[in-house]
């Protein structure tokens, strides 16, 4: 819910809201939003409330150079090592991607930019690194989702074809290039819509 941008930032969340919405028992509810807390994916605002944070735009800024610090990287290191299978896997995420942009599905556009992302990384088996990305998208998920409401899917950043391109040619400067770019162009349309 908070990858996809399912919650918007600020949004009040409760431990009987979400047992009720996700028909989930009351413990593993409760442990879910301790451990979203700890990430920083939840903000545990006092009193026993916990909200969806609002990212201000020196956090933006923050977490775009975390990301562009690691995941680039983790995409080069991924190309020495990916497979043929890998890949085709990546073209039919790719596929969903695009498809989503044309219906205007912002959900499955946020869902499937989010497992192209992170099947390519997961090739390059950098454990630690992985663990920082999944929280840096978990932080990103509702602004993600603020930016989509605002500008629509027309505009949603899409380099996969590049990044593709590249891991079939097996240069990894060029992967590292291509992911840079598309979360590059991703923040620029973050920041435009937080202004």
């Amino acid at each position: 819910m908070i990858l996809c941008g399912e919650l918007e930032p600020g949004q009040a969340v409760t431990i009987q809201g979400l047992v009720a919405s996700l028909g989930a028992g009351m413990t593993p509810v409760r442990e879910a939003i301790r451990r979203l807390t700890a990430e920083g994916a939840l903000d545990f605002q006092g009193n026993r409330r916990v909200c969806v944070p609002v990212l201000t735009l020196p956090q933006v800024d923050e977490l775009a150079f975390a990301r562009l610090a690691l995941e680039p990287q983790m995409a080069a290191w991924a190309c020495v090592k990916i497979t043929e299978e890998e890949i085709a896997s990546l073209v039919q995420i790719d596929a969903e991607i695009n498809r989503a942009i044309f219906r205007g599905d912002v959900r499955s556009y946020l869902n499937q930019n989010y497992l192209f992302h992170m099947a390519l990384y997961t090739v390059a088996d950098a454990r630690i690194m992985m663990s920082l990305a999944e929280t840096l998208w978990l932080r990103m998920g509702p602004s993600l989702r603020v930016m989509c409401g605002r500008f629509g899917t027309s505009n949603l950043p899409d380099m996969h074809i590049d990044a593709l391109a590249a891991l079939r040619a097996r240069d990894p400067r060029a992967v590292r290039e291509a992911v840079h770019a598309d979360i590059a162009q991703g923040f620029e349309q973050i920041r435009a819509s937080l202004i």
